[in-house]
């Protein structure tokens, strides 16, 4: 089923509903999902609507204009309007984990991901076979302080040639360059573990360990200039029992990056993510 979906923010006002599901009834559109929500503190108003297609009596190239002349111009509002197809392409970037990129390829293979990967790049080799065997395009590209700037131009002109969308860090071990993140701007997912800022350095489950952690968690966010500080996405945590080693810790953290990151990637793949400041909405 072909859909459609509209996202929209502006100033909180009266009559935003009605003259939203107003046009899309005069236009046939059968009403799939729809969600607002008011930030009141802010004076924002969120909204997202999808619906079928079939139906609809303006063509895909013509929705925008004319929900903008009858609707978006006198709220002031700011909108995306989004097709389910073609579906979007996706890179995912790598290093030497290998638990995220499991688990977001099986999720690929079984469908459970609307969306093409077009490629995998990797500043290692080592997980080249695991992507070869689902039959993506692997490309290592070494990466250092050195040469940093040159290595990502190799992959901003991959990315252009997919003609991706969005970018999803599945444990890459590399800090992007403000440059690189302007190209992406609120399309790179990345996740890290909770223990940040608090337990730093290569051994973050060891440090937490000593200290008798309680919860491990996980957070994915969109990734902007200031490290680990993008808008959150979703953040989720396990309770630690006094009996759990070091091993158990690892591995409970990494079972819930995986779950944190997938569910994240699905709300982006969704429309249901409204970026602002840096916060978010978003309709589950």
């Amino acid at each position: 089923m072909k859909t459609a979906i509209l996202i929209i923010q502006c100033p909180d006002q009266k009559g935003i509903v009605a003259a939203v599901s107003d046009f899309l009834f005069v236009n046939k559109g059968n009403i799939l999902e729809i969600d607002q929500h008011v930030d009141q503190a802010m004076g924002m108003f969120f909204m997202r609507a999808a619906w079928e297609l079939e139906s609809f009596a303006l063509a895909k190239e013509e929705i925008g204009a004319v929900f903008w002349e009858k609707v978006g111009k006198d709220f002031r509002m700011e909108y995306n309007l989004h097709f389910n197809s073609p579906k979007p392409k996706m890179a995912l970037f790598v290093s030497k984990l290998s638990h995220c990129l499991f688990d977001i390829l099986s999720r690929y293979y079984s469908g459970q991901f609307e969306v093409e990967i077009p490629l995998v790049i990797s500043n290692h080799l080592d997980l080249k076979e695991v992507v070869d065997n689902f039959g993506i395009p692997f490309h290592h590209i070494p990466t250092s302080n050195a040469n940093k700037a040159e290595a990502e131009k190799k992959q901003l002109d991959l990315l252009k040639s997919h003609d991706v969308d969005f970018i999803v860090l599945a444990r890459y071990m590399q800090i992007l360059s403000g440059d690189f993140i302007q190209h992406y701007p609120n399309q790179i997912i990345n996740i890290h573990h909770s223990f940040l800022p608090a337990f730093v350095g290569a051994k973050p489950y060891h440090a937490a360990y000593e200290r008798g952690v309680k919860i491990i968690g996980a957070t994915a966010h969109y990734v902007t200039e200031v490290l680990d500080a993008g808008p959150i996405i979703e953040q989720d945590v396990a309770r630690v029992r006094h009996h759990n080693s070091v091993s158990d810790l690892v591995q409970m953290g990494q079972d819930v990056e995986k779950v944190v990151l997938s569910k994240a990637i699905r709300y982006h793949l969704g429309r249901k993510i409204f970026p602002f400041g840096n916060k978010t909405v978003i309709f589950y």
